[in-house]
């Protein structure tokens, strides 16, 4: 339920009663026990980055989808997509092959009353250049409400707001009310807990086209009366201290933050806070790492796990590490440094827009200032603009913004904005909780018991100990005897100065009938450490199995490599042991498989191909994955 609190109350704002809707119904977390639950946890899919018309960007583009229809998607109904029809109806419909588990809408907070007001008859704004032109969905006004996003500090639109911003924190609190009930009427609460839904939004700071995004998730239905906007909070440090005020400190309520797309931030979203005074600067590092366990690796703009090339950190060859980059070799190092201008493809590129080199970069500032501000586990989502949680699919890929890759040729287009042939279907966050209710999920999510995948629905399971027995793999009670014995994903080790020995079982997705999934190539094990003279390594281990990367058949697209649909493995490590500053995480790769690209051009007539489909650059293949959080030795999370 939200609270009635004052707008803001650690900036000092505050509107005038008369100024506010009638406040949204209360909800009450309540429910009945599920009936399947599990101390060994269970397995759940889900997306945790979804927009709809309620988000600037998707409503310019066109997208008329809302919550309601977002959350009915994830279980299975369809969507109308653009291009509309003569009706405004979309003409594109679109369903996913299986329900998801859970799901959160995370419209921007940025110009949610804004959004509202344009489609309000009612309201003063209505009648405006601007907002006739937000219902046309005019390009210049995409670039408009974009590019403001990007000023520091930003400012509203006072043709709209006034100049007090009043009339657009009154309407987006009354959207912020139909966000809540929509979550509130998908959630189950039945004791058969077959779908749960998450109060959520996205905090959506740009500085100089840099990348600082986090999507803020809510334990339950206890919230705060508005999400706090970059227009209140122009740094993530008073974002996290706005949670704290309005949430943390608040009976019921519980909050995490999720950066996404480190990869677009130029070093920016990982950077260390230093202001110079000590005392703070150790004050806002731990509340940053209480709030923000997790970081989103793979979403529909690229992949964030790891970049060949960057400074930081002696490097073993990977090939795997080209996986959907945004931004082709070469590019500029940022160092030590950061840049700007990352959401356009351009600026320096950091070891720390990637997940390697955030990890790296969190045992670098625990030896510093004796805390891990990115000890963070792994997550995937779609990041889908048009409604569309769970729609991964390649085969079926019809883009995630709108009119802006409504067709082939859109999507096959090179570009510099969000959209485009560099874009790829997303992927999915995978959670080992006791119960998919809210309560389960959040505390995997904050234990950092997840991973995440590139859509494929891989099951990964993960341990790591000092007292892990051998023979793990032929036991039908592994989970219990590695659970009893070790730490899983996520988990910190405990003081040892004995080898680490590391577990793995994964299974490959099985699919349905009509989209079978593909098999496992290998599991991999990802090692992090600093070494005695000081000097941060990245090593890569093949552990399991021995599928071959023969790529599909370019003209068909059939997978002509062969794989496992089962792999397990206890692996030791032959040089770290539980003493060292260290982490570990797995990888697990499917065979090649044929990217969406070369689907949508295998289905173009030949001669209307666009220049992509014979672009040398543009992959036929990917390697789909699954890539776990850590285990984390103690000297590495102190």
């Amino acid at each position: 339920m939200s609270r009635s609190r004052p707008f803001f109350p650690w900036l000092g704002l505050t509107l005038a009663a008369a100024c506010r809707p009638p406040a949204p119904p209360t909800f009450e977390d309540v429910r009945e026990p599920c009936a399947e639950s599990n101390p060994l946890r269970n397995l759940y899919f889900g997306d945790l980055h979804v927009h709809t018309s309620f988000s600037a960007d998707a409503n310019l583009a066109g997208v008329r989808t809302t919550p309601d229809d977002a959350y009915a998607f994830a279980l299975g109904e369809p969507v109308r997509l653009p291009p509309a029809g003569p009706d405004g109806t979309g003409t594109v419909e679109l369903r996913i092959d299986r329900p998801l588990d859970f799901a959160a809408v995370t419209d921007h907070a940025e110009f949610l009353g804004e959004m509202a007001l344009c489609y309000d008859a009612s309201s003063d704004a209505y009648e405006s250049t601007t907002c006739q032109l937000v219902r046309a969905s005019d390009p210049d006004t995409f670039v408009l409400f974009g590019s403001a996003l990007t000023k520091d500090p930003p400012a509203r639109f006072s043709s709209l707001c006034g100049e007090d911003g009043a009339a657009c924190l009154a309407a987006a609190r009354g959207r912020w009310g139909e966000i809540q009930r929509a979550a509130e009427a998908y959630y189950d609460r039945s004791s058969a807990c077959s779908f749960t839904t998450f109060v959520a939004y996205e905090w959506s700071a740009s500085p100089q086209l840099s990348n600082l995004h986090r999507n803020v998730i809510f334990r339950s239905a206890t919230v705060p009366d508005l999400p706090v906007s970059y227009f209140e909070a122009t740094k993530p440090e008073v974002l996290w201290q706005a949670l704290e005020a309005d949430c943390l400190s608040v009976e019921g309520c519980d909050v995490l933050s999720i950066p996404h797309n480190p990869n677009w931030s130029n070093g920016r979203m990982f950077a260390p806070v230093a202001t110079g005074d000590a005392v703070a600067d150790a004050d806002v590092t731990a509340l940053r790492a209480a709030l923000e366990p997790l970081v989103e690796i793979v979403q529909h703009k690229g992949d964030s796990e790891c970049r060949m090339g960057l400074s930081g950190a002696v490097t073993a060859p990977d090939e795997a590490c080209t996986f959907e980059k945004l931004r082709p070799d070469p590019v500029e190092d940022c160092g030590d440094g950061t840049g700007d201008r990352g959401m356009i493809g351009l600026g320096c590129v950091s070891r720390r827009d990637f997940y390697r080199g955030i990890l790296i970069e969190g045992m670098k500032e625990a030896a510093r200032i004796g805390v891990n501000p990115f000890a963070v586990g792994a997550i995937g989502s779609t990041d889908t603009h048009n409604g569309t949680p769970g729609a991964v699919d390649e085969r079926r890929y019809v883009g995630h913004f709108g009119t802006l890759e409504d067709t082939p040729e859109k999507r096959l287009a090179f570009t510099a904005r969000p959209e485009g042939i560099k874009n790829n279907p997303g992927g999915l966050v995978a959670v080992w909780a006791e119960a998919n209710d809210r309560d389960h999920l959040f505390e995997a999510m904050r234990r950092r018991e997840t991973y995440a995948t590139s859509g494929p629905r891989i099951a990964v399971r993960m341990f790591g100990g000092t007292d892990l027995p051998d023979g793990l793999c032929e036991r039908p009670d592994a989970v219990a005897v590695a659970d009893a014995s070790g730490v899983p994903m996520g988990g910190v080790l405990p003081a040892s100065s004995g080898p680490v020995r590391i577990h793995v079982h994964a299974t490959a997705d099985p699919g349905t009938a009509e989209t079978p999934g593909a098999p496992l190539a290998r599991i991999q094990i990802i090692r992090g450490w600093i070494d005695d003279t000081q000097t941060p390594r990245i090593d890569v281990f093949d552990v399991a199995g021995d599928g071959d990367d023969t790529p599909p058949a370019p003209d068909t697209c059939a997978v002509r490599a062969t794989g496992s649909s089962e792999l397990c493995v206890t692996w030791t490590d032959p040089e770290v042991g539980a003493d060292a500053q260290a982490f570990w995480y797995v990888r697990v790769l499917e065979v090649p498989s044929c990217r969406w690209s070369r689907r949508t051009c295998l289905r173009l007539d030949p001669a209307a191909r666009p220049a992509a489909c014979d672009d040398p650059d543009v992959p036929v293949a990917i390697q789909e994955r699954a890539v776990t959080s850590p285990v984390f030795t103690q000297a590495a999370v102190p």
